[in-house]
């Protein structure tokens, strides 16, 4: 959670925006990390090797390294076999034979590289339900690689820089912000085209292995549905309309996936695979790495960096790969928690004078301590938010911890109050402690006669929207009772 930021004054801000500015402050808001299908392949790497391969570091390191499912990691290198069948039945030349890596991180993502590496992330193995949608998923990545789409991107963004620079220097400066501005569209309108090229190619692969059609549709319903669910902390759907997005909105996704599905036949054409993809991810982990810090409730817990911290009452929490966000639930209040290293010589005051508070009362400044740690506590107002500001030392990092309040003078008496009282709720995790924590894990469960959506979920260790998360980890739209001998997900300790 390291990084370097500036707390800004936010005038006339949403909740959506008060999200993106005050918890984005770092390195741009981070709910989880990009999600997978919905960004552009990789460039081809420098070394064939896995080991030495430039790409392959910066995704192990990018996505916390390899997670070891041997049950997973069988079936998917099965499925890429059959895949790679496919490619040769329809004439087309496969490349390198493929090999998946599992990458321990709870964002639904999926990467293939033209070295033979193709990787998904555990949370998409939680996402998907069956054999055919996370073959879906890899036909679509591996078309980028055979497409060579990513060298395309390349080439035709050094021709639009090259176009820009041309305007710029032979018309003017306005003009080269036009063109500029024609190129990014261009470029956009380009990746969109290859996303739905890669989704048709992905469609007509799993097809001729066999495999059912209609699993690249419902897996792009599941991820739409995912996103939206993520994104809603800002505030904005995940098909709002962008003339700038590098991707298709889903629905637009979707239908056409339908629309190549129907092209091969009806539904029930392919092989699902429900019950073996099951059987191989029941008791995957889901969710956050314990190493990498855990949400529970409203209480975060860093087991590596070695700490606690609990959020006033009514606040969702979020943990990114920069900082913890929060919001309340009415949207007027939001945190943020991230940690920036700093000498041990410098005194807390001083460091909070340092500017990265901006409009900071240096009056309120007063140094404290918090759990026998060292901190210094501030107000800090802008024209329409005001913020409490609180800074404790641990070992070589000085964790932030910003309170952003939307009023129209200062923060309550009972505002100030909570925010104090999460201030000083931050401490030391015992060793002991750390070492006891534990990832959430899938579990499949049988159904019973009687059994629902709403009694299922609430056998799930989640205390955020249970019934929504059983709903969207089974790709399931109504609620009501369960088809009794059928076999759902879970999440368990």
């Amino acid at each position: 959670m390291a990084c370097r930021s500036r707390l800004r004054a936010f005038a006339g801000l949403s909740r959506a925006v008060l999200l993106a500015s005050l918890l984005s402050s770092c390195v741009g808001l981070d709910l989880g990390s990009p999600t997978g299908l919905l960004r552009q392949p990789l460039p081809a790497p420098t070394a064939s090797e896995a080991g030495n391969n430039p790409e392959h570091k910066k995704l192990m390191a990018m996505f916390g390294g390899e997670y070891r499912a041997p049950a997973a990691e069988a079936l998917l290198n099965d499925l890429l076999a059959r895949l790679a069948q496919a490619q040769e039945i329809a004439g087309e030349t496969p490349g390198k034979a493929y090999r998946v890596t599992i990458l321990n991180s709870p964002a639904v993502n999926a990467f293939a590289l033209p070295s033979g590496n193709l990787y998904v992330t555990r949370g998409l193995l939680a996402l998907a339900n069956d054999s055919a949608e996370v073959a879906a998923v890899m036909a679509h990545e591996i078309a980028h690689v055979t497409m060579r789409h990513a060298s395309q991107r390349e080439e035709a963004a050094r021709t639009s820089q090259l176009r820009q620079s041309v305007a710029q220097v032979l018309q003017s400066a306005q003009r080269g912000e036009e063109v500029q501005a024609i190129e990014k569209l261009s470029l956009a309108s380009f990746s969109r085209r290859q996303e739905l090229e890669a989704d048709q190619i992905g469609v007509a692969t799993i097809a001729r292995a066999g495999l059912d059609p209609y699993g690249a549709p419902r897996f792009l319903e599941s991820l739409g549905r995912s996103s939206a669910m993520r994104e809603q902390l800002t505030g904005k759907s995940a098909n709002d309309p962008d003339v700038m997005s590098t991707h298709p909105s889903t629905p637009e996704r979707v239908s056409r996936a339908i629309a190549a599905a129907r092209q091969i036949g009806a539904p029930g054409v392919g092989e699902v695979g429900r019950e073996d993809y099951l059987a191989a991810i029941n008791g995957v982990d889901f969710g956050e790495d314990p190493r990498e810090g855990l949400v529970r409730g409203r209480r975060f817990l860093h087991g590596k960096l070695g700490f606690s911290f609990v959020a006033p009452e009514g606040f969702t929490l979020t943990n990114s790969q920069t900082a913890v966000l929060g919001v309340s639930a009415d949207g007027n209040e939001g945190l943020r928690l991230d940690s920036v290293r700093t000498p041990l010589e410098t005194p807390l005051d001083e460091y909070m004078r340092t500017g990265w508070v901006e409009g900071l009362n240096v009056d309120s400044l007063k140094l404290e301590t918090i759990n026998g740690l060292p901190g210094a506590l501030a107000l800090a107002s802008g024209p329409e938010w005001k913020f409490r500001v609180g800074v404790v030392r641990l070992g070589g990092e000085v964790y932030r911890i910003i309170f952003a309040n939307r009023t129209a003078s200062a923060i309550s008496a009972d505002s100030d109050r909570r925010y104090l009282a999460a201030i000083n709720s931050f401490r030391r995790l015992p060793p002991r402690e750390a070492e006891s924590l534990r990832p959430l894990k899938l579990s499949v469960v049988v159904a019973r006669k009687g059994d629902t959506t709403t009694g299922m979920a609430e056998r799930m260790n989640v205390s955020e929207r249970a019934h929504d998360l059983f709903m969207l980890l089974n790709g399931l739209r109504r609620s009501g009772p369960l088809d009794a001998g059928k076999r759902y997900k879970i999440v368990v300790e």
